[in-house]
């Protein structure tokens, strides 16, 4: 799993009939300190996450795994909202 923020969402009324009612995300990478790290890719929502949250996101054949993305042409997906992050007893991010 990689941490990211979202960083918007993308609508598409034309895709594959399989992700009719799928939420799309913009989704940025980031570091355990939240800093933007890498390029803007989309996601499929399946958490109900919004811009500007920290998310954590499945990439590649994992993304398929899910309940709400099993079998589907999906190479990423948002599985979960950070609450907060801890590294080396440090807290490096806590949701307001």
């Amino acid at each position: 799993m990689l941490i990211a923020r979202v960083m918007g969402s993308v609508v598409s009324t034309v895709k594959d009939p399989s992700l009719t009612g799928h939420k799309l995300l913009l989704v940025r990478e980031t570091d355990e300190k939240g800093k933007l790290a890498g390029p803007v890719f989309v996601a499929v929502d399946g958490v109900g996450a919004g811009t500007g949250e920290l998310v954590l996101v499945a990439r590649g054949s994992a993304a398929r795994f899910a309940a709400t993305t099993h079998d589907q042409p999906v190479d990423a997906l948002v599985m979960g909202i950070i609450d907060s992050m801890d590294v080396d007893g440090t807290v490096t991010f806590r949701k307001s």
